[in-house]
C-alpha cells in the first residue's frame, strides 16, 4: 500500500477521496449511535455536506469516459444528490422511517458500493491499495476480508439502529 498515487492524482481526486473517507467514517458513527438527538442532527448536517461535496466533486472526475467526459458513475453522483435532498426533506417532514431508509441506502450505495468500484484496476485507489505490481493473492485476501468485515459491521449497524422511544 502506498499513498503516492493519491498524492500525485489531480487535486479534485485528492479532495474527492479524502472527503469520501471522512463521510464513510462519520456515516458509520451515525449508523451506530442513538438516533434523533441534537448530536445526531448536527452530525447529520455535516454528513450531508460531506456527501454533497463527494457527489459534486465526482462530477468533475473524468477518468472513465463513456459519453463524452461522463460515465455511469456520474449518474450515481446525481442520484446521491437527489437522495440527500429527499432524506433531509423526509426528516424535516417527520417521516423518520423514510429518512432512515433513504440515508442508509445513500450510505450503502453512495459510499460502500461506489467506494468498492474505485478499486477496479487502473483507478487511483487500486494503485493505492495494491501498488504498482498490482493485486497479489495475499493482498486480495486481505482486501476481501476487510470488505466482508465492513459489510458485516454495516449490516449489524443497520439492523440494530437505535431510535429513542
Amino acid at each position: 500500500m502506498s499513498l503516492s498515487p493519491l498524492f500525485t492524482a489531480s487535486p479534485v481526486i485528492q479532495l474527492h477521496a479524502l472527503i469520501a473517507i471522512a463521510a464513510l467514517l462519520l456515516g458509520a458513527v451515525q449508523l451506530w449511535r442513538t438516533k434523533g438527538d441534537r448530536l445526531h442532527r448536527a452530525l447529520g448536517r455535516v454528513w450531508v455536506a460531506l456527501m454533497a461535496t463527494v457527489a459534486g466533486s465526482g462530477l468533475f472526475i473524468w477518468t472513465i469516459r463513456l459519453w463524452g467526459p461522463f460515465s455511469p458513475i456520474h449518474l450515481l453522483s446525481l442520484l446521491v444528490l437527489v437522495m440527500l435532498w429527499r432524506g433531509v426533506r423526509a426528516a424535516r417532514g417527520g417521516n423518520i422511517a423514510a429518512h432512515r431508509r433513504i440515508m442508509q441506502g445513500t450510505y450503502i450505495f453512495g459510499l460502500i458500493i461506489t467506494g468498492l468500484l474505485t478499486f477496479i484496476p487502473g483507478r487511483t485507489m487500486y494503485a493505492v491499495a495494491f501498488g504498482p505490481q498490482g493485486a497479489t493473492p495475499q493482498k486480495l485476501a486481505i482486501f476481501a476480508a476487510l470488505v466482508i468485515l465492513a459489510a458485516a459491521a454495516g449490516l449489524y449497524a443497520a439492523r440494530s439502529a437505535r431510535v429513542p422511544g
